[in-house]
């Protein structure tokens, strides 16, 4: 069976060794970036179903996970069972081979299974063992599991997103299980960099309430200050103004007047220079303070002209506008397309796919988003063979079902 991994990386990251124990999304982000960046990324999952987001099948391209698909390509999956002994042994036996070993089981798991920190760098003493979890390794939740919709609750964005007088409303993406993914990745890094420099592995431990406080920045420098506690503000700043969508004849166009240039231009776009003179308007502290009449002032110009034009005679001032994009005008724009921002991919069984690029780009070390996601167990075979297993070792593995290669083509 010829191989379906990627052998050749071009990524900064060539070279680095990863095992992902993870799954859903907070985790696989992780291990998708550094994949992306040219690790190999050897996803470790359970040899009944695999990451549990294989079953989230709405939406599905031909049976195959489109969430799964999304956040797993660049990567070989070995389907192992570590509750038994041999599987166990094997995952010893990779770690004395590995850089990295990401996981983001509730706290305690892996030291239930007798694989926690402690005892896999007694296997590898250079190894990063970084742990993503819900409330991170210490303090009175340490042991709670985490969800993206608990840590954004617990971290207050809940309370800060959508409308005045609304319920409270979650962000539209996962903010917390994304961003603590992104955050593991960058402390891996700068524990390699540590590892290169003496040798020494260590801990990297975040987790999505860390992930979700992280984007409170802004909110949470009112607070401290003020003690005054954030309000939702829609699609406005809560510290500058005018800062936010209004409402052309099409659709919506965000508008940025974060600073008194900004504003005065914009004020001439609108055809109002009066605007700058206007008591109520005439500095950033006096707009915040009369906001609605100022939105109500710019809807009323605004609606009589297409996102295009605005968008025009905006860019042409230096004003910062763009359009509100739907997701899938997004994905088509032009300059997404030529970020790379949208690749092409082909699944054994899902056939063409279209992904999310990566979203850094480098002169020397180029990124290889080419592999597609692999099935379950696509690679089980060909990874204990590159860790020194016969083909009769592996027979046996598979017969004693402490690994499976259900998804080997």
């Amino acid at each position: 069976m010829a191989s379906t991994a990627k052998n050749h990386h071009t990524g900064p990251l060539a070279g680095l060794r990863v095992l992902e124990m993870t799954q859903i999304m907070s985790g696989p982000t992780c291990g998708l970036l550094l994949a992306d960046l040219g690790a190999d990324v050897i996803k470790i999952e359970k040899t009944s179903g695999g990451d549990d987001a294989r079953a989230m099948l709405i939406p599905q391209i031909n049976g195959v996970s489109a969430p799964f698909l999304m956040l797993n390509r660049n990567k070989r999956s070995l389907a192992l069972d570590l509750k038994k002994p041999q599987g166990r042994d094997l995952l010893l036996r990779m770690v004395k081979n590995a850089d990295v070993l990401v996981e983001n089981f509730r706290g305690g798991t892996m030291e239930k299974l007798g694989l926690g920190y402690d005892t896999l760098r007694e296997v590898n003493p250079g190894l990063i063992y970084c742990a993503i979890s819900g409330y991170g390794r210490t303090g009175p939740y340490a042991d709670k599991g985490g969800f993206d919709l608990i840590a954004q609750g617990f971290a207050g964005l809940m309370a800060v997103t959508g409308e005045a007088g609304r319920p409270p409303a979650k962000n539209g993406n996962a903010v917390s299980d994304m961003n603590a993914g992104i955050l593991a990745a960058t402390g891996i890094l700068a524990a390699y960099i540590h590892k290169l420099k003496t040798g020494e592995g260590q801990l990297v431990d975040t987790s999505l309430s860390d992930a979700a406080l992280q984007q409170t920045y802004w909110h949470a420098a009112v607070w401290f200050s003020t003690q005054r506690e954030p309000q939702p503000t829609g699609s406005a700043h809560i510290l500058t103004a005018p800062y936010q969508a209004f409402e052309a004849s099409d659709g919506w166009i965000n508008l940025g007047g974060a600073n008194q240039n900004n504003w005065e231009r914009i004020c001439q776009v609108l055809g109002h220079p009066e605007w700058r003179e206007d008591p109520r308007f005439a500095t950033n502290s006096e707009r915040m303070a009369h906001l609605d009449e100022l939105v109500a002032l710019m809807n009323a110009v605004l609606r009589q002209r297409t996102r295009a034009e605005w968008q025009a005679d905006m860019d042409a001032a230096g004003v910062p506008a763009g359009p509100v994009h739907t997701i899938g005008e997004a994905l088509s724009h032009p300059q997404t397309l030529a970020r790379g921002m949208v690749v092409t991919l082909e699944h054994p069984q899902a056939g063409t796919t279209r992904g999310i690029g990566c979203p850094i780009h480098f002169s020397q070390t180029p990124t290889d988003t080419g592999q597609a996601a692999p099935l379950l167990g696509q690679h089980t075979r060909e990874l204990l063979k590159e860790h020194g297993l016969s083909e009769a070792e592996i027979d046996t593995l598979i017969a004693q079902e402490a690994v499976s290669q259900s998804g080997a083509l």
